[in-house]
């Protein structure tokens, strides 16, 4: 019984000495780590990364999915926050809408509750694009057996669902209202 007792407590340890190893070789990494980046931050000029994100174009995708009027209205008024945040800032800012599913109602010329609206921010805000999904599109118009209208602002991409993927994979901001 006490050969049982000593060889459980070797195990424990030498578990407790390789956990407390561990801990010690991950803090020195660590503090490796955050002393490379005070290096990097005392090299690199102040203000400079504030400077390089002025020149680019802020970049927001914007999903609609769901056909209700609400929020429609919703992702246009964040659509028109954003861009006139970034205009009173002197800053660029893309804005690229894209509906998908029952969301594509908003695009739609014959069912959109918003046509007007979007019409008139587009004659003013040029940075702003509107994205169809082209399978929704192809699925609806079967189910109806018609051809299915867009209003001149969209434009018809394949998958509204792919398009936001490669928008994100380029860097945009995405948003969900």
């Amino acid at each position: 019984m006490n050969r049982s007792f000593a060889v459980f407590a070797g195990v424990i340890s030498i578990a407790l000495a390789l956990v407390l190893s561990t801990q010690v070789s991950s803090f020195a990494q660590t503090t490796a780590s955050a002393a490379e980046l005070n290096a990097f931050a005392k090299v690199r000029a102040p203000g400079k990364a504030a400077a390089s994100n002025r020149k680019r174009p802020h970049r927001l995708a914007v999903q609609v999915n769901v056909n209700d009027p609400a929020v429609m209205n919703l992702a246009l008024n964040n659509v028109s926050n954003v861009a006139q945040y970034y205009k009173q800032m002197g800053q660029q800012v893309d804005i690229e809408v894209v509906a998908f599913g029952p969301g594509l109602h908003m695009l739609r010329d014959d069912t959109s509750p918003v046509k007007a609206r979007i019409k008139a921010m587009s004659e003013t805000m040029p940075q702003l694009s509107f994205s169809a999904c082209g399978n929704t599109r192809d699925n609806m118009a079967k189910t109806e057996a018609n051809d299915i209208p867009l209003i001149s602002q969209a434009k018809v991409v394949k998958s509204g669902v792919v398009q936001l993927m490669e928008l994100q994979e380029r860097g945009w901001t995405y948003l969900r209202p």
